[in-house]
């Protein structure tokens, strides 16, 4: 079975009021980006791995990430405008051959192994899956006035996070029939969604943050000193 990854790291770390994009900032020493790739790496059962970034970063993710760290794995593609755009160029620059696609936000960098090994089983079997945790809190449903509306049953609501695994032939087509109508959907598991083909959820991690803000900068710091990064979990 040829197991790829496409890696999206397109962010622009405007909610980090920063002008370093944030997968490239550091944690203990090494990129947010760094972590991310060195479990990927690791992995056997991962024949490549398809990183996408912004045109402007592709120059100093060679130097800085791929040739720095050794990554053997790892191809760079340019990224689009939007992430969508973006993972669509990472799915057409991966091998025709390919069974099972792994898609992971570069920015969740402790994501256990393991989710990741069950995600690729569950795919080979279901087509699609993705990786959520139940909500922890009461939703409410608000209208344009801030008036709620209902409330829905929390045991019926997951948070989705990524990695989001398909069988290649299957996202490949739903991301054509998106680009095609001009669809774009808020992560992957919609648009095999919006194609009336079922999504399987298996559970994730609430470690799994996806660091967007400062104070994940904070919870990150912690989260390496604690071993969470480590490619061997």
């Amino acid at each position: 079975m040829q197991v790829c990854a496409v890696i999206a790291a397109g962010g622009q770390g405007k909610r980090m009021n920063s002008n370093v994009s944030k997968q490239f900032l550091t944690i203990k020493g090494h990129p947010i980006l760094y972590y991310t790739l060195n479990k990927f790496e690791k992995m056997k059962i991962l024949n490549e791995i398809i990183l996408v970034v912004p045109p402007a970063d592709v120059k100093y993710t060679k130097e800085q990430i791929i040739k720095k760290y050794g990554f053997k794995k790892t191809i760079i593609v340019e990224g689009g405008k939007e992430r969508q755009d973006s993972v669509y160029n990472g799915l057409k620059a991966l091998p025709k051959d390919a069974d099972i696609v792994v898609i992971h936000d570069g920015v969740r960098p402790f994501i256990p192994v393991k989710i990741i090994e069950n995600s690729i089983e569950a795919a080979a079997e279901c087509d699609a899956v993705g990786v959520a945790v139940p909500v922890k809190d009461t939703i409410k449903v608000v209208d344009d006035k801030s008036v709620v509306k209902t409330t829905p049953d929390r045991k019926a609501l997951w948070a989705i996070q990524t990695p989001q695994t398909f069988k290649y032939d299957v996202i490949m087509k739903a991301y054509e029939k998106a680009m095609e109508d001009g669809f774009y959907g808020t992560d992957d598991t919609v648009l095999v969604e919006r194609m009336g083909l079922p999504v399987k959820i298996i559970e994730g991690s609430y470690e799994n943050i996806k660091i967007t803000t400062p104070e994940d900068i904070i919870f990150a710091e912690a989260f390496v000193s604690m071993g969470l990064a480590d490619p061997r979990r």
